[in-house]
């Protein structure tokens, strides 16, 4: 089974990198919520792993728990683990987020989840550029709308989200939206594309930023 290991009362989720996004909100019980917004993106969890996630606001590094990874040497690395306070490993898992695939495949992943009793997509007139400093966990624009969403108590649902949502032409956005038509060969960095959250712009093709050197030296190591 691609998801392997789901515990609620740890919070944590053990899956397979291939694993879509869509998938994991299926699994998921009521209230439970992973570290990415309920968008569906080429490559499944690896790839958004590997690509130091979406449209998140917070540190998406910390959500990582733990790594099992194919290096480019061929070899099956595995760093950190389960529980949330696991620190063994963890110079490789932190590196390997967002890495764009230099340090290998992530062929399985433990993912910290997090508990709320409400949760908003909205999507209307808006750029990045008007966030609030205090903004929703996930906020990015797409083919020309902001989209926000949150997940928490319902008051503070409502009060970072309701704002847009009050703006003409802004509507409520329901289930698992698919970006993955809009990127063509990949997800990749750079200008122009149809997405961009705080970190990049996204377009298609699945170009990756480059490599620094001493990045470039641990990989080949592995």
């Amino acid at each position: 089974m691609p998801i392997l290991d789901l515990s609620p009362g740890d919070q944590t989720l053990t899956l397979t990198g291939d694993v879509t996004l869509a998938e994991v909100y299926a699994a998921l019980p009521p209230g439970l919520y992973p570290p990415f917004a309920p968008v569906e993106l080429p490559g499944g969890v690896g790839g958004l792993v590997s690509r130091g996630g979406f449209g998140q606001t917070f540190f998406f590094g910390a959500e990582v728990l733990g790594v099992a990874l194919r290096t480019r040497s061929g070899r099956v690395v595995r760093a950190g683990g389960r529980t949330v306070k696991n620190v063994q490993g963890y110079d490789l898992t932190r590196p390997f987020v967002g890495s764009f695939g230099a340090l290998g495949e992530a062929l399985e992943l433990t993912l910290r989840l997090r508990p709320g009793l409400s949760a908003r997509h909205v999507a209307g007139p808006g750029t990045l550029a008007q966030l609030p400093a205090h903004a929703p966990r996930f906020a990015w624009e797409q083919e020309g709308e902001l989209h926000l969403w949150h997940f928490g108590h319902a008051r503070e649902v409502e009060a970072l989200t309701g704002e847009l949502l009050a703006r003409p032409g802004a509507r409520i956005v329901e289930g698992v939206g698919d970006l993955s038509p809009l990127f063509p060969g990949g997800l990749g960095v750079g200008e122009g594309g149809p997405a961009r959250d705080r970190r990049f712009g996204w377009v298609p093709g699945g170009a990756a930023p480059p490599v620094p050197a001493l990045f470039e030296r641990l990989a080949a190591s592995l």
